[in-house]
């Protein structure tokens, strides 16, 4: 059908993500660094996203687009609810794009390419889980280990926990993540203390469970820094 609907100029967008707080429906999400009308049939077409664009990226047209589903946008809310324990905003899953060049002398650059980042918050499908090489880190690796962005963390989609202070199961999460994407590695980045085994145990035993023929690659820290 022919309706209006918003469109995002890709080249004035400063990827704030004002908007996507500004969309209650879910239709726009931050993908590597831009924001992207992803769901059309979640758009109502009445612009609540517009005024909070800083740079004025975004703009009503008229064209040919799924009609607005109220029905898949309320269910969406609900799940997300459930979920997320209420919706927090810091739980949005959102994608950065990274320059790989080198950073100027004296700075460490963040190589963090996605948000959210703990397993509990992590969405069950987000686009850049597709073809990545994930890295499952205890929560303790990346402040004992100095070199952790370059050296682990570097080109990886990243999720961390810690399997003694959480109080769940990562079993089924991460089982879930591996059925509902296209991932190509697996690294698992824990500690030297045996409490960690718990965090590699979920991996291979979600690994095991979905069927997913991929490989697994294990780094073990020690508690003074050290790959061991």
């Amino acid at each position: 059908m022919i309706r209006k609907i918003i469109h995002i100029d890709a080249t004035a967008c400063n990827g704030c993500g004002a908007c996507v707080t500004a969309c209650h429906e879910g239709a726009i999400e931050l993908v590597d660094g831009k924001a992207r009308l992803t769901r059309e049939h979640y758009c109502d077409g009445l612009g609540d996203c517009l005024p909070a664009c800083p740079t004025g990226a975004i703009t009503f047209e008229e064209r040919e687009a799924p009609a607005y589903d109220e029905a898949a946008v309320l269910a969406e809310k609900a799940r997300k609810q459930h979920h997320h324990g209420g919706g927090c905003p810091g739980s949005r899953a959102m994608a950065f794009q990274r320059d790989e060049a080198p950073a100027p002398a004296g700075e460490q650059p963040s190589r963090l390419r996605q948000w959210p980042v703990q397993i509990q918050l992590a969405p069950i499908h987000a686009p850049y889980f597709d073809g990545c090489d994930l890295l499952v880190a205890a929560d303790c690796t990346a402040f004992a280990y100095g070199a952790f962005h370059e050296k682990l963390l570097k080109g990886k989609i990243v999720l961390v926990g810690c399997p003694k202070l959480d109080a769940v199961q990562y079993e089924e999460k991460l089982e879930a993540i591996f059925r509902a994407n296209d991932i190509r590695t697996v690294t698992v980045a824990r500690m030297e203390v045996p409490c960690c085994g718990g965090l590699e145990r979920a991996v291979r035993t979600a690994l095991e469970r979905s069927g997913k023929a991929m490989a697994c690659h294990v780094v073990t820290i020690s508690t003074d820094g050290r790959i061991l």
